[in-house]
């Protein structure tokens, strides 16, 4: 495999010009390249939606080769939520042509004057005027850019809560795919940069081309074999509501409660009967995007963590509705982790006169209104658009006491008051609260030793962060074929050789 086509991107939006560098990759790809790039280029002090903080889109060695769960690209930046490194992955056809483009990376700093985007076509890029495109959802502005520019384009972008700059807008792709819970969208809309399209030309060089094709009809052979293959493909994700509700781990009513009352309605069985058609993202044989028609007639895309959010978390037993909630999420471009934070926080800051607010659980109207004027920071919403750990700390009050946070990024969703192994990933991820380095929860409760303080629990909390933050991070590859499936670690080096 040859892995890397050793060119980077660099454009500069307030002078409005790009070239395109050689770059000795010495560092694996994905987060390794954007962690050394950061380091090295951005000065001490500087603003995250200032000017001078970069925004990096990053492939890692496998990208946009025909190997399982390859189609992915890291996205990149100093968060405006945390102040600290971080970044989100996307599963999207726009990983797959940043490598046609043949580059590694784009590099993106400063600031335009007006709303722009990026055009890249091969290796060459052009900015180009998107005053038409500012103020549009995710879902229309990426169905214009399509348009014009053709169906198999890849298009990361961002909607309105990326361009009023709330705390965790995310990018968003492919009318769903969304990445970069620390706000990475903001740090777009810091740039006035509405989209990046990425028009390939070419595949991606391979040192041994049929060898590597044949290495891969093994490889999805190998995951199509796997035990719970098969139920997988039903349900993805959704299979984790029944299991942390059994296993009292779900959230509910902003992490107060394990248990959910309601849980049967929103769980992964009540989704299989409601899917109307399921995709994945490019190269993975998992599919696990279910999506299920909304109680308003129109399409969401489903997993555990956003119907646990915007579903328990705030008292909302209706898969329907929490449908709508997270279809809203990703046109407005808000990530729905800390979306659904912020909803069981302003829920349970008004239950205690703390916030003058007319919301309670499991209102779906005041969630629906509340959801829009944290994309659009008007009223009240304008105080959540900083996020959980700001908004309390401006309200006062104790509302410390019930914000669930890790250095600013809100929780994923999982409840940990009896699994201190799953705290202790969620405090040591590099990024905040994310379950997405080192999610040992199922192995803790497993173990039969949930509750316990044992040193065993960091060993595996180190042992993940390798494997999940570190290794697959890189590589820019999804996990679940090993997490969830059994696939074998050992076929990664493989793939490189």
């Amino acid at each position: 495999m040859k892995g890397w086509s050793g060119k980077i991107l660099r454009v500069h939006l307030s002078k409005g010009k790009s070239v395109v560098e050689d770059l000795a990759m010495r560092f694996l790809g994905g987060r390794g390249f954007a962690v050394k790039l950061l380091w090295d280029e951005l000065p001490p002090g500087s603003g995250p939606l200032g000017p001078e903080n970069l925004l990096i889109l990053a492939a890692g060695p496998l990208t946009g080769y025909a190997l399982p769960s390859s189609g992915k690209l890291v996205v990149a930046s100093k968060s405006p939520l945390t102040g600290g490194y971080g970044d989100g992955n996307v599963g999207t056809r726009a990983a797959v042509q940043l490598r046609r483009c043949g580059l590694d990376a784009v590099v993106i700093k400063g600031k335009a004057e007006r709303p722009c985007y990026l055009l890249v076509e091969g290796g060459r890029a052009e900015v180009r005027d998107a005053s038409d495109l500012w103020g549009l959802d995710a879902f229309d502005a990426e169905d214009r850019l399509l348009g014009e520019h053709g169906g198999d384009v890849g298009v990361i972008l961002i909607g309105p809560s990326g361009e009023h700059l709330v705390r965790f807008a995310t990018v968003v792709s492919q009318r769903g795919r969304a990445g970069g819970r620390p706000g990475m969208g903001a740090v777009m809309g810091s740039k006035n940069l509405k989209a990046v399209v990425l028009k390939g030309v070419s595949e991606p060089e391979a040192a041994d081309p049929e060898g590597l094709r044949e290495l891969g009809r093994e490889a999805y052979g190998a995951i199509r074999g796997k035990e719970n293959y098969d139920f997988w493909r039903r349900q993805g994700t959704m299979a984790t509501i029944e299991w942390c509700q059994e296993n009292s781990t779900l959230p509910t009513y902003n992490f107060r409660e394990g248990v959910f009352d309601e849980a049967d309605a929103i769980s992964g069985s009540t989704m299989e009967r409601m899917v109307v058609k399921q995709r994945g993202c490019p190269h993975c044989n998992m599919i696990c995007g279910n999506i299920i028609e909304d109680c308003e007639g129109l399409e969401s895309e489903l997993d555990y963590e956003n119907v646990a959010m915007l579903g328990s978390n705030i008292g909302l037993g209706d898969l329907r509705r929490v449908a709508v909630l997270n279809r809203m999420c990703d046109e407005l471009g808000l990530d729905t982790i800390s979306a659904g934070n912020a909803l069981g926080f302003a829920i349970e800051a008004a239950e205690r006169g703390l916030l003058d607010l007319d919301i309670a659980w499991g209102d779906f109207e005041g969630a629906k209104r509340l959801l829009e004027d944290i994309a659009y920071r008007r009223g009240a919403g304008k105080l959540l658009s900083l996020g959980v750990r700001e908004a309390a700390e401006r309200l006062g009050g104790g509302a410390r006491d019930f914000t669930i946070h890790v250095k600013g990024l809100e929780c994923s969703a999982y409840d940990c008051h009896l699994c201190p192994g799953m705290a202790l990933s969620f405090g040591t991820s590099p990024i905040g609260a994310h379950h997405k380095d080192a999610w040992v929860i199922s192995w803790e409760i497993a173990s039969g030793r949930r509750a316990e303080y044992i040193p065993e629990k960091a060993d595996k909390v180190i042992e993940f962060q390798r494997i999940r933050g570190g290794i697959f991070e890189c590589l820019v590859t999804c996990r679940f074929p090993w997490i969830e499936l059994g696939f074998e670690l050992d076929w990664y080096p493989r793939f490189l050789e």
